[in-house]
């Protein structure tokens, strides 16, 4: 018997439970990890930084032409 089969099987007060408790469980991770983060010393420095922004892909938004020539694809700016 699966994983999904035994918690399809429970009860759907008890699967409401599990799933809130992983929620839970989550949020706490979330909450905490920024303080495990300061606590021992594995906060970004600013080089860090730097080397990040460096690598992250940049997106860059251009207006398409459309079948009739002019520029705005949605017909919000078209005037004629």
């Amino acid at each position: 018997m699966s994983l999904l089969q035994s918690f399809r099987n429970l009860s759907p007060r008890v699967r409401a439970s599990v799933g809130l408790g992983l929620l839970a469980w989550g949020a706490i991770g979330l909450h905490l990890s920024d303080r495990a983060e300061e606590r021992y010393g594995l906060t970004p420095t600013e080089d860090d930084k730097a080397a990040l922004a460096k690598v992250l892909p940049r997106i860059t938004a251009v207006d398409r032409e459309t079948s009739d020539g002019r520029g705005d694809p949605q017909g919000q700016n078209n005037q004629r």
